[in-house]
């Protein structure tokens, strides 16, 4: 089952407080980055964050997930209705995240 645009919108405004958030749509889900860093995404309307020691200590009873088939487990968002807490959830998850990978350019030289 692909995710809303409503559903979407939604987290988007829920996380309005913060700069720097965007999404990529990806084959009917929505990814998550907050300040060029991959938090988690959209699933099936569901919010799912990346597994991090931050997440965890501010979910200790959230339930993992994996988003689809071959990908990491993901930790379920209860609190979406509260802005206050995604707002503390994605900041405190930043620092621990990875720049994604910069995609090389091949010019056809090897």
């Amino acid at each position: 089952m692909a995710s809303s645009k409503e559903y979407l919108h939604f987290i988007l405004g829920q996380l309005s407080d913060l700069e720097a958030v965007s999404y990529r749509s990806m084959m009917g889900e929505f990814i998550l980055y907050y300040r060029g860093k991959i938090v988690g995404g959209i699933y099936d309307d569901r919010l799912l964050v990346k597994k991090t020691r931050s997440a965890l200590e501010l979910m200790p009873a959230a339930i993992c997930e994996l988003p689809y088939e071959g990908a990491k487990e993901m930790l379920l968002v209860d609190e979406v209705d509260n802005k206050e807490f995604l707002t503390k959830l994605f900041e405190s998850m930043c620092d621990e995240l990875p720049l994604p990978k910069q995609k090389r350019k091949n010019n056809g030289v090897r």
